[in-house]
This record gives C-alpha cells, sequence and structure tokens, in this order.
C-alpha cells in the first residue's frame, strides 16, 4: 500500500478545523488559535465551540451524523486546503466508515492530527493520501513556538525534513529504511483487522502513548505480536510514554518510574524488534510534528532518524 503527498497549504488560504472525536476546551482552544496568529484563513466546525448536545456522551463532540457530516464537509470543500483537529479523544473510530474516501481523493489535503486521530490518519493513507502526524489546536498553547511554527512549515513548504535534531538513545543495531508511521500504541493495536489498520509492512513506526498502565502496553503490544503485524516493521523509535503509570499494582509496590518504558522495550526484545527511544513526539510539551507515511531512514549506529521525503508537494 502506498499514498501520494496532498499539495500544500499556501499562508493566507483556508484552513478547517474540526472535532471528530471528543469535546473541545474552550480556553485551551483560544489560547491554540493565538498561536496560529493570522497565518491562515479559519473555518471552524460548529460542535468545536457549540454547547455540549443533550443525549450524547459526555466522551464524544457531537453526535456520529454531525461529527461525520461535519468532516466530510471539510473534505469536499474545496476552499479547505488542509484540515486540522481542534482535539483527539475517543470517537474516530466510530465514524470511518461514514468519511468520504473520494471527497478525500477527488482533492487531497493534509489532514493533521494525533493521539487517537491516528485512525483518521491511517483511514486517509487507506485511501491514498498522506496525513501528518503532529499537535492538535488545544496543545498549541503548552507547546514551544519552535513545535508549532515548525508544523505550519511543514504543510506550507515543500521540503523534506532532512535529519531530526532528536537525542536517540538505541537498543539494537544498524541501519533501516521505510515508510514512517506515527500512532499511539492503542490505535496500533485496536485498528488490526479494519479496514483501515496501520501501513505496517516495513515501515518505522513511531509510538507514543498517554495514561495506559504498563501491563495495558504490554497488552497492545503482545496483540501486535500474536497477529504478526509487529513483525512487519523494520524498526520502532518510541516517543513520550505520558502518566502510564499504575496507581495500584498488583503487589502493592509502586512501580519504577520507567516501567512503562521497560515494558515497551521488552516486548519490542522479545520480537526481535530493533528500536530507539526519545521522539520528541507525544501528549507533553513537546510535540514535532512528522509527515504520515514519508521515506525515512534510521541508523541505530549513529542514533539518528533522517526523513527524506516532503509532506506536501
Amino acid at each position: 500500500m502506498s499514498a501520494a503527498r496532498p499539495p500544500r497549504i499556501e499562508r493566507g488560504q483556508t484552513l478547517g478545523i474540526v472535532a471528530p472525536a471528543g469535546p473541545v476546551n474552550a480556553e485551551r482552544f483560544r489560547r491554540g488559535l493565538e498561536r496560529l496568529g493570522d497565518t491562515f484563513r479559519l473555518r471552524i466546525a460548529d460542535s468545536v465551540t457549540a454547547p455540549h448536545p443533550p443525549n450524547v456522551p459526555s466522551y464524544l463532540a457531537a453526535a456520529d451524523d454531525a461529527r461525520a457530516a461535519e468532516l466530510n464537509a471539510m473534505l469536499a470543500d474545496r476552499d479547505v486546503r488542509a484540515i486540522l483537529l481542534a482535539r483527539g479523544g475517543y470517537g474516530l473510530m466510530r465514524i470511518l466508515p461514514r468519511l468520504n474516501t473520494e471527497a478525500l481523493r477527488r482533492d487531497p489535503k493534509p489532514i493533521i492530527g494525533f493521539s487517537d486521530a491516528t485512525a483518521l490518519l491511517s483511514w486517509a493513507y487507506t485511501a491514498g493520501v498522506r496525513g501528518i502526524h503532529g499537535p492538535m489546536v488545544v496543545q498549541f498553547g503548552s507547546l514551544s513556538d519552535r513545535d508549532v511554527s515548525y508544523l505550519i512549515d511543514l504543510i506550507t513548504t515543500p521540503r523534506a525534513p532532512g535529519v531530526r535534531p532528536w537525542q536517540l538513545a538505541c537498543h539494537g543495531k544498524g541501519r533501516y529504511r521505510g515508510p514512517l508511521v506515527a500512532g499511539n500504541v492503542t490505535m496500533y493495536s485496536l485498528l488490526v483487522g479494519t479496514p483501515w489498520q496501520l501501513p505496517l509492512r516495513g515501515a518505522l513506526a513511531i509510538m507514543e502513548e498517554i495514561g495506559e498502565r504498563p501491563y495495558e502496553l504490554d497488552r497492545y503490544m503482545t496483540h501486535l505480536a500474536l497477529t504478526g503485524e509487529l513483525a512487519q516493521l523494520a524498526a520502532v523509535i518510541l516517543g513520550d510514554l505520558t502518566r502510564c503509570v499504575d496507581n495500584a499494582p498488583p503487589l502493592g509496590v509502586p512501580d519504577p518510574d520507567d516501567a512503562a518504558l521497560a515494558t515497551m522495550l521488552e516486548r519490542l526484545h522479545a520480537a526481535g524488534t530493533p528500536a530507539a527511544v526519545g521522539a520528541p513526539i507525544g501528549h507533553g510539551d513537546r510535540n514535532e510534528a512528522v509527515p504520515f507515511g514519508a521515506d525515512a531512514i534510521l541508523d541505530l549506529d549513529a542514533g539518528t532518524l533522517e526523513i527524506t521525503e516532503p509532506a506536501v508537494d
């Protein structure tokens, strides 16, 4: 499976903002929009700022029909040249079958998000269009100016990112080349067996997560191993494992601070998958955007990742 780079969005063109999963905190959203400044015209879907509708679960921004319709409208709108998620949260998997793949194929545009938005990036890739694994509006307020401006550059400038200035700790040796696929551990596992599972064959996989206890990380990684998907990967680069702790461990003794990382590395080692640690990607105060599906080279001997393709044309 392969997918094409979408055209770049130019400064001053229209950026669509949607909430196809969880509800949006108004103050965090406002602060995030301020970080975008006047770089783009903005078209904001109604459910992003509307009061939470009655009879809709608190973990969803709106009903499935409404969220799917708003995203489909952005996909079909030729004035909208890129789509940025307001936030993640659960809910995207519920609407994947309702999304208009033909609209995206007719008018390719970069879709930007991470966390549970991994499902949307994989949906777009399956449709034939690459997206961008990167920060969403409500996270902008906690990020550095560099991370925000870098995302803007990534979607407006057709230039390969090159060697990333990351401090990687490597577990293994050798040089590995493949498409760069990024997402959270939960989605890597839960999308297996669906029409939109992540494209793992020969890939360099960046994995991050938030709020999953070590045994839950073990469960997802073991599932990937048992299904054979983990063996498809060329190598893995671990990002942040934010708040991945067990506050009530079975033995009653607190886990070590690195329990989540140790769990991930043990599962990768058991599968024979080379790994590096230290991608500045995740739910904390750093989240560098990366082009989903771009050709990349991981050199475990040098401790470097080079992205050799741009995100956009």
